[in-house]
């Protein structure tokens, strides 16, 4: 991964134009176009898509989250012993050894007004994976009228100071009614996007690429296209597509149909940065993923971010919202063969039979 040194001076605004796709003729990505700078901040791979996960840190999140005997340690053999000792780094460590390769991108999470970088996000930069950094949204309309703008401006110069390439996943599932309060309406969340990006600009932050992020479930009801800023301010086109705790059972293609029919209009690289299957699809989980293996196997699909974790789950019986695959052996080697498939390992990373 490329080092930003002196090159965070250049031009926040240069515009890159990677070619995408894995060929002409049926099936071919489009050109994709991106405000990232290349070399600085991440791009693209020209073919297949980065595979990473969000694994919760150690002593958090539902327990069976936790599998029963899971190993302690990491060999200094696998992929991620060298990282294993360090903050943060021994869940992240495990779960790759599961796997059997490291991941190209690893996803912290940290609300509006958290100090970041952090342990995890360090320990990240300092290795061979991209920071996929989640920052919690605020008051839309507080941010544009400028309450916020030291705090901005005291983050973006963090992400500066990492010296790494940064996934930059701003107030993401803004579409749902829940953000309503704080995100008062599309034009709100749209102007506010913007201000950030040019206090962003302002303090000459080059390694980050931004990535706009609704509900993959928003394209079906409300309309979450119209809090899309605009090509020219927006590098990853995301959803987050999670089947819902309402389906007995779906399958990934017809959570992100949607989504995808819409993200077709955008000359755009696709992240999908939470999708998981659910504990309550039982012995049909492996099956479930080996479909969304096909699904995410699109041209312009270029990253994707499995949520291996049970936090969302209202109780411990709550199964429609685990998707942990901890402890689960069949799901884990399904989702193994999904990470070690050579589409969603780009970089060639070494692989194992993990374990």
């Amino acid at each position: 991964m490329p080092l930003v040194g002196t090159a965070l001076l250049a031009t926040a605004g240069m515009v890159a134009t990677v070619a995408a796709g894995c060929g002409d003729g049926a099936g071919a990505a489009p050109k994709i176009t991106t405000t990232a700078r290349a070399g600085v901040a991440p791009v693209p791979p020209k073919q297949g898509a980065y595979f990473g996960a969000w694994v919760p840190p150690e002593g958090t999140g539902r327990p069976s989250s936790s599998p029963s005997g899971a190993p302690s340690g990491t060999p200094s053999g696998s992929p991620s012993g060298k990282d294993a000792g360090k903050p943060g780094m021994a869940p992240i460590a495990r779960f790759e050894q599961r796997l059997g390769r490291q991941l190209d991108i690893v996803q912290s999470y940290r609300s509006w007004k958290s100090d970041f970088p952090g342990a995890l996000e360090k320990s990240v930069a300092d290795g061979n994976r991209y920071l996929l950094l989640t920052w919690g949204g605020a008051d839309t309309r507080k941010i544009v009228q400028g309450e916020y703008d030291d705090l901005i401006a005291k983050r973006a110069r963090a992400v500066k100071d990492l010296g790494k390439p940064v996934f930059l996943r701003w107030s993401r599932d803004m579409d749902r009614s829940s953000a309503g309060k704080r995100v008062h309406s599309p034009a709100d969340y749209i102007a506010a996007w913007k201000h950030l990006r040019e206090i962003f600009k302002e303090q000459q932050v080059d390694n980050v690429a931004w990535v706009w992020c609704p509900t993959a479930r928003g394209f079906g009801g409300p309309d979450a296209g119209s809090y899309y800023p605009g090509d020219d301010q927006v590098d990853w086109i995301c959803a987050d597509a999670q089947p819902g705790g309402d389906y007995d059972y779906r399958d990934l293609s017809e959570s992100v149909k949607l989504f995808m029919e819409w993200a077709r209009k955008h000359k755009k690289p696709i992240m999908i940065a939470e999708f998981g299957v659910p504990k309550a699809y039982g012995t049909r989980r492996a099956d479930w993923l080996r479909e969304a293996a096909k699904t995410l196997q699109d041209p312009q699909v270029k990253a994707v971010v499995y949520f291996n974790s049970d936090e969302q789950a209202e109780n411990a019986r709550d199964k429609r919202r685990a998707y942990s695959v901890n402890g689960d052996k069949h799901a884990t080697s399904a989702l193994r063969e999904l990470a070690t498939t050579p589409y969603f390992n780009p970089r060639n990373l070494p692989v194992t039979s993990g374990g």
